[in-house]
């Protein structure tokens, strides 16, 4: 297909209907908190850790309260400072309190309460990328499950110069807890659209002029490739890779050599790579 032409298919679609491979039990006692924070229609309201509590506050994002460890030292201070200025609650409690408001073990004395799930339009990704004078380029993540996974996705989208990411409703990663602290406060900065059905959200990309590029094994090698002008990235789910009507969509296939006997990387080591590679070509334009 000519990058340069402005021919596009209509393709047609019923949604994806793919299911992904079953979980292990947790052999945990059930909690209900933890389960609303899993469940994708309630509104994810914690962040945990030092960076991240401050990486939301720098961008003004809505928090109510922050939880503080009352033996924490060093960089709560600043944290402090930043919620005093901006008129939030700071409430100092145990390092066993935040453990078991956290379920985790490594919160670094710190817990944010507040409307963390803030969701952009996809219209606002690629206004974004209007008001900087660069042409779009976004990640779709077609069912990315791991939490850990989806926040270094972030993290690397928005190190790399990436305008924004798409994400499923349904059968993915939310803007959790767990996502913000791995993202490292990247997804404080960069816009996350949440979209009941990735190959619709796909369309508008393309009616907005974006190419789509998806990821397999038979695709042309990723540094071959012309990852230059308007680009959306395809990120597949970490067992199945992408579905079928998402394949579809597609405009191009990019892949990666690989030389050793495992046939497959990390879901967010591979993204890494492709949207480095994206990097490296728009810097040498």
């Amino acid at each position: 297909m000519d990058k340069n032409s402005n021919y596009r298919k209509n393709n047609s679609h019923n949604g994806d209907k793919r299911y992904n491979n079953s979980k292990k039990p947790d052999q945990r006692k059930p909690d209900k908190r933890e389960d609303m924070h899993q469940d994708e229609d309630y509104p994810v309201e914690m962040i945990v850790g030092r960076n991240p509590v401050i990486e939301a506050l720098k961008a003004e994002k809505p928090l109510d309260t922050i939880y503080i460890d009352k033996e924490a030292t060093g960089s709560i201070a600043v944290i402090v400072q930043l919620a005093k200025e901006r008129g939030i609650v700071t409430k100092q409690v145990s390092h066993e309190k935040l453990t078991a408001m956290s379920r985790m073990t490594n919160h670094q004395g710190v817990v944010a309460m507040g409307a963390c799930a803030k969701y952009v339009e996809i219209s606002d990704i690629l206004e974004l990328a209007k008001s900087r004078g660069e042409d779009p380029f976004i990640i779709i993540c077609d069912e990315i499950n791991d939490p850990h996974n989806l926040g270094a996705i972030i993290r690397t989208a928005e190190c790399s110069g990436a305008h924004g990411i798409i994400i499923p409703k349904r059968r993915s990663a939310s803007l959790s807890g767990t996502v913000y602290k791995t993202s490292a406060g990247a997804a404080s900065w960069l816009p996350v659209a949440r979209v009941p059905n990735i190959p619709a959200a796909i369309d508008e990309l393309k009616e907005n002029g974006v190419w789509i590029y998806g990821t397999d094994a038979k695709g042309e090698q990723y540094d071959k490739a012309d990852l230059t002008g308007p680009i959306g990235l395809v990120i597949g789910s970490e067992g199945e890779g992408m579905g079928r009507l998402v394949s579809e969509k597609c405009d191009f296939m990019l892949s990666l050599p690989l030389k050793g006997k495992v046939n497959s990387l990390n879901a967010s080591v591979a993204a890494g790579i492709f949207m480095y590679e994206v990097l490296r070509q728009r810097s040498k334009k």
